[in-house]
């Protein structure tokens, strides 16, 4: 068929485009269509509004797939129990499966009933909160929520909590799109885990323990009714502060369960007749281990991972870290009760020292100012109070649980130290002070002013096995076994002599104790040194002899022969500190800690080989994977339950050798004696291998001891924080020897009473303990401490030997002198049988 010609396509075109233009035209003129057409106009525009100033800027719900909520720091001991844990949020994150039906169902009866039928917006609520916020406007007052559980879990992850119409508009529309990203059960398990409840808790199985301290599986159903009520506002429903109105809106939840089906009639009769029963807010159980330890490991960590998450994923109060350290609980209540009862032990009888602190308080207003201070004590039967008020012969004063009790006057007579009067006198309303039962009131106490530190540390690995750095972290959170520095007085001397070995010295050396003057320069002029105590000069003597009776002019005559560039690089080597090269320094006039010290003893036991002392012995992020240290690795096949047929697994050898093994070994065996028959005798009756010097400041200022044997090592200082003079009676084989008795007696308990191992090439020689000439034809008995023949140990061709006698017989070869011969014991014999070197 023949197509039209373009001039009857054009008419036609033309015409049917004149018609759509006429019926328009006739069309606008009805007023509905220009309504229609104002409306739809206004609807673009508002769109494109919303895209720009709301929708456009929104954060993407597909991060909360991936969403890692804060999660506190977790702290271990060594045998993985928990001590301590760092958080500002304290959470502890559950997967849905784990929380309690009922849990979900009182959360559901509370927050949003209908939530497994709406799609992320319940539309008449959210028209009921609009119209309640313009009711609202200029009063003041805040309008009703109206949202969701999927809104709220927007608001708290992704927008933020700002009173204001766009927020609710930014809420539905991110609530919508969460709920074509995740499932319900996901949805809730974000909030239950992100929700914050009061008393610091943060989802809910920290409210459980914050609140009622169990475990959430624990709860009963008017406890898990109580948390429910928490979202709407903690402060609002404190147990303490408003209970009637807590006990009121938990039995309003309990209706509205009962009413949504979720529990019977039965149920929430017996529940509402129950009392919340939560309990006082408390630190957690096990957070009063280690106090500064666990301080001490805290800072390690800020220092590698940073406090938040704007310091990275791994921060320590959000990055949810899993801290295994060396902490051994035993070991640390034995550390921090030996130290306590020594300070108590100087301190007693000097009269109060005054408050721990003190605080403003308002009548009956006294709980929160106690518990703000976090003052509290773990010393025996002690306890931290507040006073109150004076009412006649009797003080009321308060504790961190909210009970009240009495001080009467005859319990607090002391007088008050430095100021005359009594304590009960000079207590006023605010102080916070020690106080212990007595009879069916409470007596005062004094917290001693003198303080110390107390390190233990295991030399085979340099891990910190327990650290006490004051009488209570919880008073005053200085750390004195790592921050405080001190002179370590005679505690430095088996530094300086092991200098002295490694340059040429034996322990049978001679070395003169007598006067020793050195000109210093014509700044500093002549400078003579004494003996501790000013005692007489005993003429030359070996420098075991020295060492042993801790002889300050033997010290120097020996530090002056070796030269002091060497000894004080040997102090730098072992990890004392970094000195000028004087003759003072050889005494302990170079400030240290006590922490250090230890870990130069410890490398002497450990034959010269050091490690850096660690709390820590490995961290794990969230997901168990290891962080710190980077080149951790584990030991494969140590846990076997059989073994294979392989060989055995070997740990890394770290640690450097900073002096020579045949060195340290001389030292450790040459302090042994400082035990048997020198400054420190006090602890011979242990009965076991040990080895250690105690030290006295001048002064005396402060006394040391730092010693122990192949399976740790421990060192203490005690002294006041401004260097005071203690009483000349005060000496480290007098106070802080016994100090580490105390410790030693029960942590050595059970443990194998084990020799230190001598390292390949030394030679054990008999000698003359007075003149350190070798002997024959007599051996060491070794249950005599101050035997005149003992064990000395050598270097290879550095042991004395006997002159040559040319005008000596021949031996015999008779039958009677062979057989005499073969029964005589060879020294590495003898030395098998006793089983030890005395």
């Amino acid at each position: 068929m023949a197509s039209d010609p373009p001039s009857s396509t054009r008419f036609r075109l033309t015409r049917d485009a004149g018609g759509v233009r006429a019926v328009a035209a006739r069309a606008w003129t009805r007023w509905w269509v220009k309504l229609i057409a104002l409306l739809t106009l206004v609807g673009v525009i508002a769109l494109a509004l919303l895209w720009l100033l709301i929708v456009r800027d929104l954060p993407s719900v597909d991060k909360l797939r991936a969403y890692e909520p804060p999660l506190p720091t977790n702290v271990r001991g060594i045998d993985g129990t928990p001590i301590q844990s760092y958080a500002r949020e304290r959470r502890v994150e559950l997967s849905y499966a784990e929380y309690p039906p009922l849990l979900v169902k009182a959360f559901l009866a509370a927050e949003d009933k209908t939530f497994f039928e709406h799609h992320g917006v319940d539309y008449p609520g959210l028209a009921g909160a609009v119209i309640d916020y313009a009711a609202k406007i200029g009063s003041g007052r805040r309008a009703k929520g109206g949202s969701t559980i999927t809104q709220q879990v927007a608001k708290n992850l992704l927008i933020g909590s700002e009173y204001s119409p766009t927020r609710k508009l930014k809420e539905a529309i991110l609530a919508y799109r969460i709920e074509d990203t995740l499932t319900k059960p996901q949805i809730l398990e974000l909030y239950l885990n992100q929700i914050a409840l009061g008393r610091n808790a943060f989802g809910v199985e920290a409210a459980s323990h914050a609140y009622f301290d169990k475990e959430l599986t624990e709860l009963t159903l008017e406890q898990l009714a109580y948390l429910a009520i928490l979202p709407k506002g903690p402060s609002n429903y404190d147990p303490v502060r408003h209970p009637e109105r807590a006990l009121q809106r938990r039995n309003y939840v309990l209706s509205e369960m009962l009413r949504n089906g979720f529990i019977t009639p039965a149920q929430r009769s017996a529940a509402v007749a129950e009392p919340l029963g939560t309990v006082l807010r408390r630190t957690p159980k096990f957070e009063s281990v280690g106090g500064y330890f666990v301080e001490e490991v805290r800072r390690q960590l800020i220092r590698k991972f940073g406090e938040t998450a704007r310091d990275g994923s791994s921060s320590v109060y959000e990055g949810g870290l899993w801290v295994r350290t060396s902490l051994d609980r035993r070991l640390q209540d034995l550390a921090a009760l030996a130290l306590r009862n020594g300070l108590l032990r100087y301190d007693r009888g000097r009269g109060w020292s005054g408050p721990m602190r003190h605080v403003e308080i308002d009548g009956d207003n006294w709980l929160q100012p106690l518990l703000n201070t976090n003052i509290a004590l773990d010393y025996a039967d002690w306890r931290a109070a507040i006073a109150i008020a004076r009412d006649g012969g009797a003080w009321t004063i308060g504790f961190a649980n909210g009970q009240t009790a009495t001080l009467p006057r005859d319990a607090a007579q002391m007088p008050v130290r430095g100021k005359g009067g009594t304590a009960f006198a000079a207590i006023q309303p605010g102080d916070i002070i020690a106080v212990a039962p007595s009879g069916g009131s409470f007596a005062l106490r004094a917290v001693p002013r003198i303080s110390g530190g107390f390190v233990v540390e295991e030399p085979a690995t340099g891990r910190v096995l327990a650290m006490q750095g004051g009488f209570d972290s919880r008073i005053a959170s200085f750390n004195r076994a790592t921050q405080a520095e001190r002179q370590p007085g005679s505690t430095i001397k088996p530094i300086v002599y092991s200098a002295a070995l490694e340059n040429g010295m034996t322990p049978a050396s001679i070395i003169v104790d007598g006067p020793f003057c050195v000109y210093q320069g014509a700044r500093l002029g002549q400078k003579c040194f004494r003996n501790f105590a000013n005692m007489r000069a005993a003429g030359p003597h070996t420098m075991r002899w020295g060492i042993e009776q801790s002889r300050n002019l033997m010290t120097v005559r020996a530090a002056a022969q070796t030269g002091m560039p060497r000894v004080v690089d040997t102090m730098k080597r072992m990890g004392v500190g970094t000195y000028p090269p004087y003759l003072a320094f050889a005494l302990g006039a170079g400030e240290t800690t006590v922490s250090k010290m230890v870990n130069a003893y410890a490398t002497l036991a450990n034959q010269g080989r050091a490690h850096e002392p660690s709390l820590i012995d490995f961290v794990q992020d969230r997901h168990g994977k290891v962080i710190w240290p980077e080149n951790w690795r584990g030991c494969d096949g140590c846990n076997a339950r059989d073994w294979t047929g392989q060989a055995m697994p070997r740990p890394p050898v770290r640690g450097k050798q900073v002096i020579d093994a045949q060195t340290a070994f001389q030292m450790v065996h040459i302090t042994e004696g400082v035990i048997q028959r020198g400054t420190a005798t006090v602890l011979r009756d242990l009965d076991r291998p040990m080895f250690g010097k105690t030290g006295t400041t001048s002064g005396p200022t402060d006394v040391w001891f730092i010693g122990g044997t192949p399976q740790f090592i421990g060192g203490l200082y005690v002294g006041y924080d401004s260097p005071t003079n203690l009483g000349g009676y005060a000496q480290g084989g007098t106070f802080a020897a016994p100090i580490f008795k105390e410790f030693a007696v029960k942590a050595y308990e059970g443990l194998e009473k084990m020799p230190f191992r001598a390292p390949p090439g030394i030679r054990m020689v008999r000698i003359d303990r007075g003149s350190g000439r070798p002997v024959y034809g007599a051996w060491p008995t070794g249950g005599d401490p101050k035997a005149g023949v003992i064990w000395e140990a050598f270097k290879p061709e550095s042991e004395p030997r006997r002159r040559s006698r040319h005008s000596d017989p021949a031996p015999t070869a008779s039958p009677t002198a062979a057989a005499r011969k073969a029964e005589a014991p060879r020294d590495s014999e003898f030395l098998q049988q006793q089983g030890g070197i005395y």
